[in-house]
């Protein structure tokens, strides 16, 4: 298949990031190393998007930060970028709605480029459309081919799609509407049973062509809540973040016991939602 003919791909993941580790890195290059070989798709663009504060996660620190070290982090990357727009919402945004909100920027985008957009003129003027300019022409030159808009599909790992299983945690719709109208990319870890959660529910089983399932043969076992609490404990953190990294966190001291503490005894945003439960209780990390 030619390249012309592939659907070009844009992998979104969402999450707290708090911090962002090289296996949050990781995830990205596993997914588009899975999805170019499809040969149905070819991946133009990774994004990053952190979460808000008012998400109210156990231990969560301020999205400032979580948002300037995914910055750093991929510095040097040419593909993978961080949006803002999710962090600096006052409220809790639903995944489904981060997905719409970044596909119809594409599509907007999408319009602004495309080859038969009015022609802009001295202001003033009026527009002229190019069928207007050739006024002596006979025949209509042929239109030009339209590109297809880019498709945003989320990427995550196997605890996020089983997760779906949590009550009150997702709207029924808004499963759907991820798996069916965006599609996953999904990276599975060791002793994760994603293929057997998939059969077991309807809405994912219903989708599941829409579900890619990335197999990580090179294990990686690396997470937030490990690095946060290696750093409570004074130890070492380094080459499991990026440098850049680690000496954002040292420099402004972000993560000790009383950090951990924060938002302890708040429930979860969409419980909060779902549920209308706003009597205090622990939620986990």
């Amino acid at each position: 298949m030619e390249n012309s003919e592939k659907t070009e791909v844009v992998l979104l993941a969402c999450g707290s990031f708090n911090p962002i580790t090289n296996m949050h890195l990781r995830l990205f290059e596993l997914a588009r190393d899975y999805v170019n070989r499809t040969g149905k798709y070819t991946v133009i663009k990774g994004i990053i998007s952190p979460v808000g504060d008012a998400y109210k996660k156990k231990g969560l620190i301020s999205a400032h930060h979580r948002v300037v070290m995914a910055q750093l982090a991929t510095k040097n990357s040419s593909w993978v970028e961080v949006d803002t727009w999710e962090s600096l919402q006052k409220e809790w945004i639903e995944t489904a709605k981060v997905l719409r909100h970044h596909q119809e920027k594409l599509e907007a985008s999408s319009c602004d480029h495309q080859p038969d957009s009015p022609v802009r003129e001295k202001p003033g003027r009026k527009r002229k459309w190019p069928e207007q300019r050739s006024e002596f022409s006979q025949e209509k030159s042929p239109e030009p081919k339209r590109k297809a808009v880019p498709k945003v599909k989320l990427l995550c790992g196997a605890d996020l799609l089983e997760s779906f299983g949590v009550p009150n945690l997702w709207k029924s719709e808004d499963i759907a509407k991820i798996v069916g109208d965006y599609g996953l990319v999904c990276i599975t870890r060791a002793g994760n049973d994603a293929q057997k959660f998939i059969y077991e529910s309807d809405v994912l089983w219903q989708h599941q062509t829409n579900i890619h399932l990335v197999n990580e043969w090179i294990t990686n076992d690396i997470s937030s809540t490990k690095i946060r609490r290696a750093l409570r404990r004074g130890q070492s953190i380094r080459y499991l973040v990026p440098d850049l990294v680690q000496e954002y966190i040292e420099k402004h001291n972000l993560y000790s016991s009383e950090s951990e503490e924060r938002n302890v005894g708040v429930i979860l945003a969409p419980l909060q939602r779902y549920t209308g439960d706003t009597h205090s209780r622990t939620t986990t990390a």
